[in-house]
């Protein structure tokens, strides 16, 4: 008998599905068919879409590019949330419930900056030569 792992990491089917819904998401905005101002003059970079368990709800992880005001961009991608849904149809044929859709700001690039900017201060670099001695 199998047991279920207990781990709280998604399985290769959330991870599977995900990127289809990501790749699904990046053709509706690179076709330009969601009708909005803000939307259509922004480049948006979908980093990661990460799926429920009973995969009904996608959270779409994006960065808009050139913006100083992410949330602007975000608000505009949830308020059209239910059309994009609606065209994600023919990419996603395979799936029995199409997922409800949710942008978030993606800001792991901002942690990995922060991190890195930590690891290049004089105090880190003076404490990883007082190691080497």
């Amino acid at each position: 008998m199998a047991t279920r792992p207990t781990s709280s990491a998604p399985s290769q089917r959330m991870l599977r599905v995900g990127e289809q819904v990501r790749a699904a998401i990046t053709q509706v905005l690179q076709r330009g068919e969601v009708r909005d101002d803000i939307i259509e003059a922004t480049v948006i970079s979908i980093s990661e879409v990460r799926m429920s368990p009973d995969l009904k709800i996608a959270t779409a992880y994006v960065t808009p590019l050139g913006v100083s005001d992410h949330a602007i961009v975000i608000n505009a991608l949830n308020r059209n949330a239910k059309f994009i849904r609606g065209r994600l149809g023919p990419q996603l044929r395979q799936m029995k419930y199409m997922p409800e859709v949710r942008f978030r700001d993606d800001t792991s690039f901002d942690n990995y900056k922060k991190i890195d900017d930590l690891l290049r201060s004089p105090e880190v670099s003076r404490d990883l030569d007082n190691d080497d001695e």
